[in-house]
């Protein structure tokens, strides 16, 4: 069934400014995977239903608030080199942009310069492919500093040759990094040259957010704060878990991309340890490479978390799909999710489920393997988010020691440090000493027991 929006004035959405946005028509150009291909069994894509693919895709377009008129499933047996579909699908489309009165068209795949070429001169239309729709809501939603250049970096690489090919000039979309600009905006002259330079610059500047962020690490390596950080699809409900634990106020909404810019903020576990929670951008399928590399600086923080809560919507019809997806991007930035038990997998949104279906769901949940665990929970109304902080503080705790010491009261500086680096579990004082229990990484285990003749704690 394809799907088919309202055409009504009186619904349709409107941009920041208020002002009602350009009609689009989204088109899912899915190749057909014949029965036995075995590309078929390697393509993430091919997991998916055709439906479930375009429902993302019009999702993509309305996050940014575009009004979708249209939305159809183009099949596509061969993809054409001129247009990337067949030029009868081609035709048919003109008849719709024509009736529909259509601005833009969407094409839930990635295009050549040439094919986005050939087909904005057969529907005389602006037409954008997966990665330019995602790389316009990325340039809306930044609103650090760093969020900017990661989204200007990753656009020039997207547009380095289409600006040189397809157009004279590039037209400037309200002050971002758009796609969709129209007459009367600024036109900015841009060659390969120029292109080059500038990304050269935005290169330099990321290098000074990366080393920033080093210190910024290293700082918290010495206190010493463990890290935590989320990652998912879009739109699994990690910015509401990230509220739901650590009490922020980050943006959560039921959008696709909602939150962009990450966010560190203290975790506070059961037993009065602390740790630093990240929330991270979201993930999704087909995500461009242009954006991976370009974020890079920004998911660093996932490449040296301690523990990696990977939040899955369990509600969603493609949550296996989207935890291949996400795994695979993860293995991109060089972390096996199948490799140790650095990962812990939430399922989320289980308030959405019936009691006898939630009791199913923690019946395979018990049967999962070690090494990949999983719990439960619904971000939204708190129900289970207890027993993940425990986990989480228990996740940790096996990764330090637990050593006994005593020292003297006089040693204010021995004192004074072991609160900088260890976490005090226990702390009395008799005969002028302080007998105390404390938990340090492997990484000071061995200061503590030469400086203080700590002993490990047995169990």
């Amino acid at each position: 069934m394809e799907p088919r929006t309202s055409d009504g004035g009186a619904d349709r959405p409107r941009s920041a400014a208020g002002k009602q946005t350009g009609r689009v028509i989204v088109i899912g150009p899915y190749l057909r995977m014949r029965r036995g291909d075995p590309d078929a069994q390697a393509d993430l894509h091919a997991i998916r239903g055709s439906e479930a693919r375009l429902e993302e895709a019009v999702g993509l377009a309305r996050a940014i608030d575009l009004m979708v008129a249209d939305a159809l499933v183009a099949p596509v047996s061969q993809i054409r080199p001129a247009t990337y579909i067949g030029k009868g699908k081609v035709e048919e489309i003109i008849g719709l942009v024509g009736a529909h009165q259509i601005e833009l068209v969407v094409m839930d795949c990635a295009l050549s310069p040439i094919q986005q070429r050939n087909l904005e001169r057969a529907w005389n239309t602006k037409v954008l492919d997966r990665t330019g729709l995602i790389l316009e809501i990325f340039g809306r939603r930044a609103k650090t500093r760093e969020g900017a250049l990661q989204v200007e970096l990753a656009h020039l690489n997207y547009q380095r040759s289409r600006l040189v090919r397809s157009w004279t000039h590039l037209e400037r979309q309200r002050g971002g990094f758009g796609f969709m600009g129209g007459p009367g905006e600024t036109q900015i002259e841009a060659d390969r040259r120029l292109i080059g330079e500038r990304i050269t610059r935005l290169e330099n500047e990321l290098k000074k957010v990366q080393a920033t962020r080093r210190l910024h690490r290293a700082g918290r390596q010495r206190v010493p704060y463990r890290v935590v950080a989320l990652v998912g699809y879009t739109n699994a409900g990690k910015s509401t878990l990230f509220n739901r634990l650590t009490r922020a106020e980050v943006q959560a909404a039921d959008m696709l991309f909602a939150t962009l810019d990450p966010t560190l903020r203290a975790l506070n576990l059961p037993h009065g340890g602390k740790a630093m929670l990240s929330d991270t951008v979201g993930f999704i399928s087909n995500l461009p490479m242009q954006l991976v590399a370009a974020f890079r600086a920004t998911l660093e923080e996932v490449l040296e978390a301690d523990l990696i809560l990977h939040v899955r919507d369990i509600s969603h019809e493609d949550t296996d799909a989207q935890q291949r997806d996400v795994d695979n991007v993860l293995r991109q930035l060089g972390i096996d999710p199948d490799a140790g038990a650095r990962i812990l997998e939430v399922w989320n949104k289980i308030d959405r489920f019936s009691a006898e279906v939630r009791e199913n769901l923690r019946n395979i949940a018990a049967r999962r393997p070690p090494e990949r665990p999983c719990f439960l929970l619904s971000a939204e109304t708190g129900e289970g988010v207890d027993a993940l902080r425990v986990a989480i503080e228990e996740w940790l705790a096996t990764t330090r020691t637990t050593l006994d010491l005593s020292i003297d009261a006089a040693d204010g500086a021995g004192i004074s440090w072991l609160h900088r680096n260890s976490e005090i579990l226990n702390k009395e004082f008799h005969d002028g000493r302080f007998d105390m229990t404390v938990r340090v990484d492997q990484t000071k285990r061995d200061i503590v027991v030469n400086r203080f003749d700590a002993v490990p704690r047995t169990m």
